[in-house]
């Protein structure tokens, strides 16, 4: 059975999904999203190329990144955590002006792995607006140190 949940502290929106047959046809978002595949296998098209999300890894996704998504193996199913950040919020928190791209889609990054999901839990379990916060600085912190966002526009 497939199973999304959307939570939102901070500005921030977090999705928790379990998905087995569950596909998504080729969208973007407005935000940037970011998130940690938990188990099994997310297999997507990107920028004219397949990516694979294998347990642990982190996927970066531009604003406006044209991208589909399923469960690499049906019968496993995937389970996943997403943030969904405004690039105004992001430029904010990470004080910078102009727009930041992430030049990677996937990375394994414990450190940056481990500071999505904290936030991601937090906002699901309704956790303080101020915790949130403070949760996302910590992340923005580990993605400039990253050095994921190699190109500016």
């Amino acid at each position: 059975m497939d199973k999304f949940i959307y939570k939102k502290s901070a500005g921030v929106t977090a999705l928790s999904a379990s998905i087995t047959d569950f596909t998504y046809k080729k969208h973007s978002h407005q935000e940037y999203a970011i998130g940690v595949t938990l188990r099994g296998i997310q297999q997507y098209n990107m920028d004219g190329s397949l990516q694979l999300s294998y347990q642990n890894g982190v996927m970066l996704f531009n604003p406006e990144q044209a991208h589909d998504g399923m469960a690499h193996d049906h019968e496993a199913g995937l389970d996943y955590v997403m943030l969904y950040i405004e690039p105004q919020l992001l430029l904010e928190v990470m004080e910078k002006k102009d727009l930041v791209r992430f030049s990677t889609p996937i990375v394994y990054d414990n450190r940056l792995e481990q500071r999505i999901l904290s936030l991601a839990n937090a906002i699901l379990s309704d956790r303080d607006e101020a915790l949130c916060s403070e949760l996302l600085l910590s992340l923005t912190d580990s993605l400039i140190q990253t050095n994921l966002s190699t190109d500016y526009k």
